[in-house]
């Protein structure tokens, strides 16, 4: 059996096993409101056997207005399949919120998960983060904009690091500037944003060589999300001197997810690249 059908196998299982436990957890104990108004992570456990001990927290897209499914549940069954703890975010979102609970959300998503630890079976060493067009922004946001915690915090969880050790960008926009995608940066930033708020999220600008490791794909054919963007976040991390893997496929339509338009049958070929990645990186085994 050739490794492309060992990981279509491992899909199908994935995507119609009714084994995988859930679990959702509030991000912040004292949020309020409709549903909209509440972050949480949706937690899809893989079978004991496969469990490796990495975890994953995933960035769905959606321009900041909206969160696709397609990049959200469907990641975390085909992730749980491979035996990595997936955590689906739901973030809130624009143009009621703004970057400021936006990020937030998704920092507080990684010191979660790290302070569970033990709960959860994951090694606190080995949570990534991985997002999707406007998630892939977010995604790449906690990549470049960390902080390890503040100590004198009464919330245990706030004391964690909130640095991810590495990263998965699928089609993401990295810039909020002219090569960035018009409408999440509207959402994230809000109307008539200054050219200094600007620059602090656009995410090329602000590697470092301790941004952690990076998974990148995109398509030349994106007519929504330009390539550029890809490609100028792995010039930063060459600069910086941070291992990172970029595939650019010559056809394909924004917002692919796994493979369209029957993922469950038929992967695409950043999927099988992205597996061979992990276990590189002893993420799965």
């Amino acid at each position: 059996m050739t490794k492309n059908i060992q990981l279509i196998a491992l899909f199908l299982s994935a995507a119609i096993s009714s084994t995988f436990s859930q679990e959702i957890v509030r991000l912040w104990p004292d949020s309020s409101g409709t549903e909209k108004d509440v972050p949480t992570l949706t937690m899809y456990a893989p079978v004991e056997e496969r469990e490796s001990g990495a975890a994953i927290i995933i960035c769905p897209g959606g321009s900041y207005r909206g969160l696709a499914k397609h990049e959200g549940e469907d990641y975390a069954l085909f992730l749980s399949s491979l035996g990595i703890r997936a955590f689906v975010l739901k973030y809130r979102l624009g143009p009621i919120y703004t970057y400021r609970e936006i990020t937030a959300d998704a920092t507080r998503a990684i010191r979660l998960v790290r302070s569970h630890a033990e709960r959860w079976k994951v090694d606190p060493a080995r949570v990534g983060i991985m997002g999707s067009s406007a998630g892939g922004h977010l995604a790449s946001t906690t990549m470049t904009h960390f902080d390890s915690g503040n100590q004198e915090s009464v919330d245990p969880v706030e004391r964690v690091s909130s640095r991810p050790d590495f990263g998965i960008l699928c089609y993401p926009a990295i810039s909020m500037g002219p090569m960035g995608h018009v409408i999440s940066r509207e959402q994230f930033l809000g109307p008539n944003p200054s050219q200094e708020l600007i620059d602090s999220y656009s995410n090329e600008l602000h590697v470092t060589p301790e941004t952690p490791a990076c998974f990148l794909w995109h398509t030349f054919e994106d007519s929504v999300v330009s390539v550029e963007n890809s490609l100028a976040f792995a010039k930063s991390l060459k600069a910086q001197k941070v291992p990172f893997a970029l595939h650019v496929y010559e056809r394909g339509r924004h917002g692919l997810g796994l493979g369209a338009p029957r993922p469950f049958e038929n992967p695409h070929p950043w999927v099988r690249e992205l597996v061979g990645w992990l276990f590189d990186r002893n993420l799965i085994r």
